[in-house]
Parts: C-alpha cells; structure tokens; sequence
C-alpha cells in the first residue's frame, strides 16, 4: 500500500467517525435522549431561538450523512463547524472536561478542530466524490 492510499483511508476513517458522531449527536442525543421538547428548552435557555435548534439538528444529520457516504465532504465539514463551535461555546462554562456537570468544552472543541481539518483534507477514500488531485498534489509540494 502507497503512502498515498494510507492518507486516503486515513482520511476516510476521520470521515466517517466524524459523520457518526454526528449523527450520534443529533438524531440519538437530541432527538431520542433529551427528546425534541428538552433539546429546544436547553437550546432557548442559551438564548438561542427554537429556528435555529432545528438548523442545528438538520446541520448534524445531513452533514453527518454527507461526511459518512463521502458526499461533498468539504461542504459538510464546512455545515458541521459552526455548529462544534457553538456546541464549544454552549459548554465553555462547563470546565475542561466534558465529563463536568453540564458538560465541558474540550470534547466539542476536538469536533471544531476535527471538522476544520476535515475541510482541508477532503473525503479521503471510498467517497462519493470523484478524486480532485489536489493531495497528491500537496504531497508533492
């Protein structure tokens, strides 16, 4: 196996993983664990309008779907970070840990940092996408 085709899959497992989380995050946590209702009192306690709840929710699905069938990837990346900001935001109060009683900001900021590299990289192998070049052409520069 080439370096190149290591990167790829690489590139694909981040992918992926992100896309799963995700998902986990919206349609498991959002939607089945804290239920609709919870989610949008949570997300207005913030201050933050019920519209923009249901943005957020849209964002990690679709996003999380893109991201894990490799469609866009850069787009979805891109739809996902404000949101793992936001999330990075909503817990800064928390503490470090994620752990902490309300949640803490280090786990979102990794999901910011993941999704912002994954807008650089692109979808990796086995995507949707048809291959641009362009990391064989950074590996050469």
């Amino acid at each position: 196996m080439t370096q190149q085709q290591q990167r790829d899959i690489g590139i694909a497992i981040l992918r992926v993983s992100l896309g799963v989380i995700f998902i986990a995050h919206s349609a498991y946590l959002k939607l089945i664990v804290f239920g609709l209702p919870g989610t949008l009192a949570f997300f207005e306690s913030l201050g933050i309008p019920a519209l923009v709840t249901y943005g957020v929710i849209a964002a990690e699905v679709l996003g999380g779907v893109a991201l894990i069938v490799g469609f866009k990837t850069r787009w979805a990346a891109a739809a996902v970070l404000p949101v793992a900001l936001g999330a990075t935001w909503a817990h800064s109060g928390g503490g470090w840990l994620f752990s902490n009683d309300g949640g803490g900001w280090e786990y979102p900021l990794l999901l910011s940092v993941l999704s912002a590299v994954q807008i650089l990289v692109g979808g990796g192998a086995f995507t949707l996408e048809k291959p641009s070049g362009s990391a064989a052409q950074l590996s050469a520069a």
